[in-house]
């Protein structure tokens, strides 16, 4: 059966790739660019070499630095407005997959009409977004080259997926040096959030010959170099292997989509507005000991990925191993459980569990997984996790 991969068209990855921003935007027509992102990024002072480096090519720049964690169609809306307000024609942005999230989104409102709930699930979307270059700052979500974009609807508390070739970023920077200046619990989030996407689309069943290659190596990647990129955040060739291992991860993720984990997170997020990564991190272990009866010997193969030494095993304990091996690391990198998360109240928990089951189901995602469960089996993993 054939299959399809979709990528953006200019990747450029390593130390000081970032610096190309100023010659990439001039060769997508930008005259005036604005730069989407949040304001730790611009706090920092990245948005401000971004924009310097725009201006040494002769771009003129606007900064939209409002985004939230999570990003809302609200932040869409203020987004779009300043991009008109002020004859922007190139979106810039930079930072984690909130502001590259939300740069996708008003990039795709410029060029299509009606709501953003018209183009939830997957191919939905008629027209390319407006020239976009996406430049992450953690080693984590992926979104610089993935076709998917999340965005809240706070009103319904419901956290839009779309995925679409439509929403592929035109060129995607990916420089680890920007990324040694995220702190230790983020590390540690983001990086689990990029091996989920790893595991989720090895296992899934969309997978494909080109996709498992690029999550095996994505799972090498980081599970080799997310404890030292956690420890010490200078460590500029663990960050280097965590940036390019979750751009990796990615790629095959936006090909082979993800499964349960992630249709399980997303409501978490909804509810509870607990970072992406971390509602990842809290049911990953969990997730994969429910599915590992599915795919056996494909979580072997992810044992082996992680180096574990699973020679000689039976096929169910080579495939328990690589359970074992993510409990071992996040467990490492300190990753509490869903429970211990100061922002999930247990007795909202229990009133909304039932209907974040239902959410996750619909979101379509766990479907993919190699273990179908059922409303009252998510409900039972909910419970299991916290």
């Amino acid at each position: 059966m054939p299959t399809t991969l979709t990528l953006p068209p200019t990747i450029i990855t390593g130390a000081g790739a970032s610096e190309n921003v100023g010659e990439q935007a001039k060769r997508l027509g930008a005259t005036n660019v604005l730069i989407v992102t949040d304001p730790g990024i611009a706090k920092i002072g990245y948005a401000d070499q971004i924009a310097q480096n725009l201006h040494a090519a002769g771009i003129s720049t606007t900064c939209f630095s409002d985004v939230t964690p999570d990003p809302t169609l609200q932040n869409v809306r203020d987004g779009l407005k300043q991009y008109s307000d002020e004859a922007c024609d190139v979106i810039v942005s930079i930072g984690g997959g909130s502001a590259i999230d939300c740069g996708k989104g008003i990039a795709v409102k410029l060029t299509n009409s009606g709501d953003f709930a018209d183009y939830m699930g997957v191919d939905k979307i008629p027209n390319p977004g407006a020239p976009l270059i996406a430049i992450p700052t953690t080693g984590g979500t992926g979104s610089e080259v993935s076709k998917v974009t999340v965005i809240t609807d706070t009103e319904r508390n419901v956290k839009m997926m779309l995925s679409s070739a439509c929403l592929l970023a035109h060129v995607a920077i990916v420089d680890p040096i920007l990324s040694l200046t995220t702190p230790p619990h983020l590390t540690a989030a983001v990086g689990v959030d990029a091996l989920t996407h790893a595991i989720e689309a090895y296992i899934s069943k969309r997978a494909q010959p080109i996709t498992d290659a690029l999550a095996l190596k994505a799972i090498e990647m980081i599970s080799g170099s997310l404890r030292q990129a956690w420890a010490d955040g200078e460590n500029v060739a663990a960050r280097t292997d965590m940036m390019i291992g979750a751009s990796i991860a990615g790629m095959a993720f936006s090909n082979s989509s993800v499964a349960l984990v992630h249709g399980m997170s997303r409501p978490i997020g909804a509810y509870f507005h607990v970072h992406h990564g971390l509602s990842n991190s809290v049911l990953l272990r969990d997730v994969m000991a429910f599915s590992v009866v599915g795919a056996p010997a494909r979580f072997a193969d992810i044992a082996r990925a992680m180096g574990e030494p699973i020679d000689g095993l039976s096929p169910m304990h080579q495939a328990d191993a690589a359970v074992t091996a993510v409990e071992r690391l996040v467990t490492d990198i300190q990753m509490p459980r869903l429970g211990e998360i100061d922002k999930i109240d247990r007795e909202k928990f229990e009133d909304v569990i039932e209907q974040m089951a239902a959410d996750a189901i619909a979101s379509g995602s766990p479907a993919n997984n190699p273990r179908q469960a059922t409303a009252e089996e998510i409900v039972a993993l909910y419970r299991q996790c916290f």
